[in-house]
């Protein structure tokens, strides 16, 4: 397979997954108050997760013949989510908050993706697509329970 615009795709989610690998582990990190170890091993499970998946991505753009950008400076480039070093600062929720803004960014570029590997008759990398969005709806809906609120409006 040759096609341009699903290895766009693609590399544009490990550049994305690359930073939101990091900015978990910022909140691993700073995460402060009374639900700290319940949160530090969240966050932890979460950039876990990320880095699962961002393996696979690049796997699968490989497979298709792509180059998937490996270096931070790249991850902040072609980014759909942006790094924000004073987010070390946050407060629980607002740490918790963040990610849920992450986790519905990456949603949306991911439904945008669906389209284009659908379109584009790229069945595996669609199927992987829908999966992860599935996995961060889930996710979303946990950190929006988590914060007291009502799971949020899907795309």
């Amino acid at each position: 397979m040759t096609n341009t615009d699903v290895k766009e795709v693609l590399n544009k989610l490990v550049a994305t997954q690359g930073l939101f690998y990091t900015r978990l582990h910022q909140f691993h990190w700073y995460i402060k108050g009374q639900h700290f170890f319940s949160l530090h091993e969240k966050f932890e499970e979460l950039y876990n997760s990320v880095s699962e998946s961002m393996d696979e991505v690049a796997e699968r753009l490989l497979a298709i013949g792509g180059q998937p950008y490996s270096t931070l400076g790249e991850f902040i480039e072609h980014s759909v989510i942006e790094e924000r070093a004073e987010d070390k600062n946050l407060s629980e929720s607002e740490m918790v908050q963040a990610v849920i803004n992450d986790f519905k960014t990456l949603r949306d570029f991911l439904s945008d993706g669906i389209k284009v590997t659908e379109e584009n008759g790229d069945d595996v990398s669609n199927d992987m697509l829908i999966a992860m969005k599935g996995d961060i709806e889930k996710n979303t809906w946990m950190l929006q329970a988590f914060l007291g609120n009502d799971a949020v409006d899907k795309k």
